[in-house]
């Protein structure tokens, strides 16, 4: 292999290693507050991908049946939930939350179906169609078993990700999708070049692990956040609502999500069923982070990539196996130095 040629496996591994990144930069996140691994995170970037790929053809993205379905779900449960609770009085508040909000992109994708809408335009509307859909699935699927054990959320996760995917199959068809570029040209850098797609995908990756780190560490709703995660009760006897922060972490990793599905939308065909292994080379990078700490994650991501890449160079038949099988010397560490460091607390105790 000469230089040329690493540095082209090298740009590759970085450019998927950026989407990983943020496919890992979500999982944690949602983990972090809610423990569930969402399987499912993978095909909301599927979703925005095939959403942006509608637009561009002039077509109704069939995200909008998905959305008003789930709308209408979540809306029953609350509805379900409030008279349970006696808080009827609640009840315009809620179908204010579970219909209205998720219902004006969906307003907006029928009405523009058939024109042919400017770039910024269809990338935004993309994005708002798919990102109600992480709070909507928190609210019909994981929140009345948010007390569950995390075995018992992971079973579940992987369920709604078949009937997730399912629905993209149903509303979105068996062709695969490619956006047009949204930008072209190369950065020269002596006699190498870098393609702007891969500067804005691993711009895009440290931003969101930069942003995520500060809003966690600093700000007082990401402690709150932080707080919900380590103990539900605790935090609901010190006033913050549990419920209400778990949804706003489902509707942050669908942001992310919907970003990464516009990110590789030009760069690969995608077909209804491409988050689940996009979203699986995700969650092996944010194993490296312990699904706790984002830079590990995205470092982990980025090596996740690097590794897709070679083996693409050398075994391309088996470049999924060495990219999911690397994911046992990781678990390996990480129980090595987690043993370590009981021991070294007991040592300190004694």
């Amino acid at each position: 292999m000469d230089l040329d040629i690493a540095y082209l496996i090298s740009q590759d591994g970085v450019t998927a290693g950026a989407i990983y990144a943020m496919m890992a930069l979500g999982m944690v996140l949602v983990f972090n507050v809610t423990r569930v691994i969402f399987v499912p995170f993978g095909d909301l970037v599927a979703y925005t991908a095939l959403t942006l790929g509608n637009l561009q053809a002039q077509q109704q993205p069939g995200t909008i049946w998905i959305v008003i379905v789930l709308s209408v779900l979540a809306f029953l449960f609350e509805a379900e939930s409030l008279r349970s609770a006696n808080k009827l009085r609640q009840l315009p508040k809620a179908g204010l939350v579970w219909l209205v909000l998720p219902l004006i992109p969906v307003s907006a994708a029928y009405l523009s179906s058939g024109h042919r809408l400017p770039l910024a335009a269809q990338i935004a509307l993309s994005v708002a169609l798919v990102l109600p859909i992480g709070p909507l699935l928190y609210r019909t699927v994981f929140q009345p078993v948010a007390n569950a054990p995390v075995l018992i959320l992971l079973t579940i996760a992987v369920a709604l990700h078949f009937a997730v995917s399912g629905l993209a199959l149903l509303c979105f068809g068996p062709e695969g999708l490619r956006t047009t570029p949204f930008w072209r040209g190369d950065l020269e850098i002596g006699s190498f070049s870098i393609s702007s797609q891969t500067l804005v995908m691993a711009g895009a990756a440290a931003a969101l692990s930069v942003g995520l780190f500060l809003f966690f560490e600093r700000s007082l709703l990401g402690k709150a956040l932080r707080a919900t995660a380590m103990n539900r009760d605790g935090a609901r006897l010190v006033g913050i609502r549990t419920t209400r922060a778990s949804t706003f972490a489902f509707l942050l990793a669908s942001g992310i999500a919907a970003i990464a599905g516009v990110l590789i939308s030009p760069t690969t065909t995608i077909f209804y069923d491409t988050g689940l292994m996009v979203g699986l080379k995700g969650f092996v990078g944010a194993t490296v982070g312990g699904f706790v700490a984002y830079p590990a994650a995205v470092a982990g991501a980025l090596i996740v990539g690097l590794i897709e890449s070679v083996s693409s160079f050398y075994a391309s038949a088996f470049k999924e196996v060495i990219v999911f099988a690397a994911i046992i010397p990781i678990v390996l560490w990480r129980w090595l130095v987690a043993g370590a460091a009981n021991l070294i607390d007991d040592a300190e105790e004694e």
